[in-house]
């Protein structure tokens, strides 16, 4: 009988005007003032924040100069080996002697630096042109290393200046010492070939090696300098590796492309 008194009330009034209105609980209040928020915030990042991302490519450590191959100007027999291999030479120092039909010939160093690679032994024959040494171009013991990294060409132009690089590289455990530290140099505006690449290597494989996926741009890397280190070159742990670096050491570099904000992505 109560409820039916009620429900008979209810159908009088129907509109309840003398009652107030509740838009909502307080727990609702609570989660529109977070959404709200939130939403706010998204807006803001999406406006003026940014994203970084970075881009992983082969690189190599050389010093600024490069290497050449140094080939045989004659064919014959090679009768002595007049240097040895990271001997540090002068322009113009002997490195083979070649006996040919007109008697015997020197092939000597077109440009100061170190021997990186001998590829001639006694008692070879070569041709005319062949290969019998790689010497990288240095002046001093002392002149610093750089790396050379083979970035996609695609992902060339997205390089800002200065951008930092972080090198792994193979003959150091980077769980244990960490990884080189460094930043861009300069950008090449050209994609290099396995030619190109070869001849500033002096290493036809290198140069295979790192066209395999297409012709990538050259970037060269400064490397961080450091006098706490025995390297000589700032590392992610205090220390780095007990040991000095050697040039043509392989290594793969992860580097920094210039950021971007979020709202380049939203829009098509």
């Amino acid at each position: 009988m109560q409820f039916r008194q009620q429900a008979l009330a209810k159908l009088q009034s129907p509109e309840e005007l003398d009652l107030p209105v509740r838009l909502a609980r307080p727990q609702g209040w609570l989660a529109l003032a977070v959404t709200v928020v939130v939403l706010a915030a998204a807006s803001v990042w999406a406006v003026t924040g940014s994203v970084a991302s970075t881009v992983g490519a082969p690189a190599i450590l050389t010093h600024g100069q490069g290497s050449y191959l140094l080939q045989s100007p004659v064919a014959g027999q090679v009768t002595a080996v007049l240097a040895r291999q990271g001997q540090r030479l002068p322009a113009g120092a002997p490195v083979v002697k070649v006996r040919t039909d007109r008697g015997d010939a020197v092939v000597r160093t077109v440009a100061a630096g170190r021997v990186t690679t001998l590829a001639a032994a006694i008692g070879q024959i070569i041709r005319t042109g062949s290969g019998v040494a790689a010497v990288e171009r240095t002046a001093h013991a002392s002149d610093p290393l750089y790396a050379t990294v083979y970035v996609p060409a695609e992902d060339a132009a997205a390089i800002p200046a200065h951008a930092p690089v972080d090198l792994t590289l193979s003959s150091v455990p980077a769980q244990r010492y960490g990884v080189l530290r460094g930043e861009v140099r300069s950008v090449d505006r050209d994609a290099q070939s396995a030619q190109s690449i070869s001849a500033f290597l002096g290493d036809s494989q290198l140069g295979e090696q790192f066209t395999r996926a297409g012709r990538p741009v050259a970037v060269l890397v400064e490397l961080d300098t450091s006098r706490t280190t025995k390297s000589g070159y700032r590392w992610s742990t205090a220390d780095g590796p007990p040991f000095r670096l050697d040039s043509m050491t392989l290594a793969t570099a992860s580097v920094r492309l210039a950021d971007q904000h979020p709202v380049d992505w939203l829009l098509p």
